[in-house]
């Protein structure tokens, strides 16, 4: 039996603010396969967030363990981290986070060069994802000159630029319009389908939660089915 493309076994995580301890992640667990699509729902301040950033290995636990297909992060440094991550792992937020100074299409193209592609490697490849979410014809034009959908899209064409293994997905639909954020959210299980990676997203929108495979919430700190 093939290892899960993302496990979380017993995550715990507590915050300290003075006095006060705020245990947020209470022995959460997951396990996605490949070619999944899991929506994660919970009310604001649940742990949404935490979780997906543990699960990027943005962040640490104070107790349990991440693997990536497999291979437990909890001992690695903090390169060997960024190595998974960067090989394994492609991230979309509610807000795009594009750099404004670079175009659509060199926005694509970094995160391929920070792994060692080289430019004119990481270009056809750049291009090509720029096209698959609809954009060739603006492939050119800078964040400021885009939509806010526009934005979004060139954002889940770089989350895929070094071909992941795992999506991760933080209110990707949420700061957009009902209308565009429907065109948006095809656009991104439509791929996620196609390349089969396992995908993890977070939303609010249980319309949408409803279109994926199934669903799971944040309660007290652990993740129970819906």
């Amino acid at each position: 039996m093939s290892e899960p493309a993302l496990a979380l076994e017993g995550i715990v995580r507590t915050f300290v603010q003075g006095e006060t301890r705020l245990e947020v992640l209470r022995g959460a667990s997951l396990s996605l396969a490949a070619g999944e699509i899991v929506a994660l729902v919970g009310p604001s301040g649940a742990g949404k967030s935490t979780l997906l950033h543990i699960a990027g290995l943005l962040e640490r636990p104070d107790g349990g363990e991440a693997r990536i297909g497999g291979v437990a992060s909890g001992g690695l440094s903090d390169a060997e981290r960024t190595r998974l991550r960067r090989e394994r792992l492609g991230f979309v937020y509610q807000f795009h986070h594009l750099l404004p100074e670079f175009s659509a299409l060199e926005n694509v193209m970094l995160p391929q060069m920070i792994a060692g592609v080289a430019r004119r490697e990481a270009r056809p490849r750049a291009r090509k994802l720029i096209a698959a979410v609809g954009l060739e014809a603006r492939a050119k034009h800078r964040p400021a000159r885009l939509s806010g959908g526009e934005q979004q899209r060139v954002a889940i064409a770089r989350a895929m630029a070094n071909r992941p293994s795992v999506l991760l997905a933080d209110e990707p639909t949420g700061n957009l319009d009902q209308t565009t954020a429907m065109a948006v959210f095809d656009l991104l299980i439509g791929i996620v389908r196609e390349t089969g990676m396992a995908a993890l997203v977070a939303t609010h929108n249980h319309d949408l939660a409803a279109r994926m495979d199934r669903t799971i919430a944040l309660e007290g700190g652990r993740v129970v089915a819906q």
